[in-house]
Formats: C-alpha cells, sequence, structure tokens
C-alpha cells in the first residue's frame, strides 16, 4: 500500500515563492517586466501565489501547481521534485517524536481577506499601499476566522510557520501550530538591505517599515534576544539595531541581545511599541 504526500508536507511545499521554483525551472524573467517569465512551456505572469500562462491559456496557484504545469508532472511527482529542490528543515518532514505539534498553517480564506484588510488599514492604520503589497506577496493573507496570518519563511523562502492576528471583536495574537521560530521570521521587505531593525511582532515589523522604510525590518516573533538565525544575519555584515518595545520587558531583552552581540545598537520606539508610534502620526 502507497501512501500520497502528507497535508503538512503539501501545504508547505505549496507555499514555495513562485519565482523560487522558476528560477529552479532555468525560467527567465522578463527585464521590462518583473512579474512575466519566460519558460519552456510559454510566457507566465506570476501575482503573488496565482500564475497564468498566456501562451497555452492555463494558470494555477501555489507551487504545487507550477511545478506541475512547468514540468508535465503528476501531483505526487510534482511533490517529490519540489522536495528535492527545496528540501524542508527534517522536523517539517517526519512525525515528530516529541510533545511538539505538527506545523499547521492555516489555509487561505479570500472571503475573509477583507476583514484583514480593514483592520490592518482602519484600525493599525497601516498604509494601504504596504497591505497590498504584502498580500500580493504571499506574505500575508487572512484564515477562515479572519485571522490574519502573516508567513515566517526560512531558507529558500519555504514556510516554517506564521505569526496570527485576531481581527475581530476578540483581539489575540499567537503562533500558528508547530512554527518553528528560530528557523525563519516575518520580514519586509523580503529582500536584503544593509540596514535591519528587529522588533516584537509583525505588526510592528510593518508599522516600523512604514516610518523606516531604508530599513529591513524583521520580527522575532516575541522579544527574544538570541534567537538562531540572529548570527547569521551579524555574520554577512548587515547593520542591526534592536527595535523592541518601550516597557519592562522590551528593555531587558534588548539589554540582554546587546550583551550578546555588542554590535547591535538600541532603537527604541517613542511611544510603547512601533505601531503605536505609527498611529500617533497619522
Amino acid at each position: 500500500m502507497t501512501f500520497g504526500p502528507s497535508r503538512q508536507l503539501a501545504n508547505q511545499l505549496r507555499a514555495i515563492p513562485l519565482e523560487a521554483v522558476l528560477q529552479e525551472s532555468q525560467a527567465r524573467r522578463d527585464p521590462h517586466d518583473q512579474h512575466r517569465w519566460h519558460t519552456a512551456r510559454g510566457v507566465l505572469s506570476v501575482t503573488g501565489t496565482k500564475f497564468m500562462n498566456w501562451t497555452c491559456g492555463r494558470g494555477g496557484g501555489g507551487a504545487i501547481d507550477l511545478a506541475m504545469h512547468l514540468h508535465g508532472l503528476g501531483f505526487s511527482q510534482a511533490v517529490q521534485w519540489l522536495s528535492q529542490h527545496f528540501p524542508l528543515p527534517a522536523s517539517g518532514l517526519a512525525t515528530p517524536l516529541t510533545s511538539k505539534p505538527a506545523l499547521s498553517i492555516p489555509s487561505p480564506d479570500s472571503a475573509k481577506l477583507w476583514r484583514v484588510e480593514q483592520y490592518l488599514i482602519r484600525e493599525r492604520r497601516i498604509p494601504p499601499l504596504i497591505v497590498q503589497s504584502l498580500i500580493e506577496s504571499a506574505n500575508l493573507y487572512a484564515d477562515h476566522r479572519a485571522n490574519a496570518v502573516f508567513l515566517l519563511r526560512g531558507e529558500h523562502g519555504i514556510p516554517v510557520g506564521a505569526e496570527l492576528r485576531g481581527t475581530t471583536s476578540r483581539s489575540w495574537h499567537g503562533l500558528a501550530p508547530g512554527s518553528q521560530k528560530d528557523h525563519g521570521f516575518f520580514s519586509i521587505p523580503t529582500s536584503p538591505l544593509p540596514t535591519i531593525i528587529l522588533v516584537e511582532s509583525a505588526i510592528d515589523a510593518i508599522s516600523c517599515f512604514a516610518l523606516h522604510p531604508q530599513h529591513r525590518c524583521i520580527s522575532t516573533a516575541g522579544a527574544r534576544p538570541d534567537p538562531r538565525w540572529l548570527l547569521a544575519l551579524l555574520d554577512k555584515g548587515y547593520s542591526v539595531s534592536c527595535g523592541f518595545d518601550a516597557d519592562d520587558t522590551g528593555e531587558t531583552m534588548a539589554r540582554a541581545m546587546m550583551a550578546l552581540y555588542p554590535n547591535i545598537q538600541r532603537l527604541r520606539p517613542s511611544h510603547r511599541d512601533w505601531n503605536d508610534v505609527l498611529r500617533a502620526r497619522t
């Protein structure tokens, strides 16, 4: 008896950025249109997690669909191809032996997206263009409970978890079950910039970026002085500032981080957190 890929594995592979799959498939980005790609199957347009092949009039969504289309594969074969070219952390491929829950990132629900957009733009005062950019890049979406889902991405852009934020009358925040926040992070923008500001949450990262667009803003998913991925960023020569909240926990964790990494500077928000700063200015 044979078994198909687990739902967990399929969800992780499906969320691989389409641009990474195209590059691995030897496709060429159009020099005049960054959303347009030239492939062996024809000319494709990519918008977030969706693609459309204008040559043959076929489209789809997610990395598995794209791998099937580009290489003429069945579902299981496409999963195998993606697994070979984009290896996941070992804990993402096998049933955990400990009590840790398996990674379970909520599926998108486009019908609830309006609520997430309304919450971020009206209540959190985040500029609409930034919200739209995050949605188009598939780093932000709504789940079936109308929670805002901010993806944590690891090596090769593979999702390793998600920050969740309630947008209804019940205000709450947390992580998707099984999130591996030491294997990746939420970042805006996702591309490298020479200067980095570390903050405590995805909403703070977005708010900080709106105020300091020349910096890459990264969430540590909680005030943590030593996330596992931090040393690798410092070793690459990035200039890093700690922008944790201006409260007792934020100050304590910022001091601990700077004691571990003396090159990191403190960048304290003028209000309790960066979203408070943003809302005070709009």
